[in-house]
């Protein structure tokens, strides 16, 4: 069972990794990540794909605008993560 934090702990730790200059304290989640961070198409991607790694999930790429914001992507990987 993966909760609700722990999904928003592995996304702001990638969104760190991939954006070393984001301002996670202001982050506003329910904002799209490419508007608050320098996140390109590449960048996003990388960020789904390591999504699927850390948390062993498989997401469609048909999906990925549903982790467009990190509201999204919480309730997209809870419904994936705890079917």
């Amino acid at each position: 069972m993966t909760t609700e934090d722990q999904i928003k702990e592995v996304a702001l730790e990638l969104i760190r990794q991939i954006a070393p200059e984001a301002d996670i304290e202001n982050l506003d989640p329910a904002d799209r990540l490419r508007n608050q961070f320098d996140f390109d198409s590449v960048d996003f991607m990388n960020f789904a794909v390591a999504l699927q790694t850390r948390l062993k999930t498989k997401i469609p790429e048909e999906d990925y605008p549903q982790l467009a914001t990190l509201n999204g992507c919480i309730a997209y990987l809870q419904s994936k993560c705890n079917p």
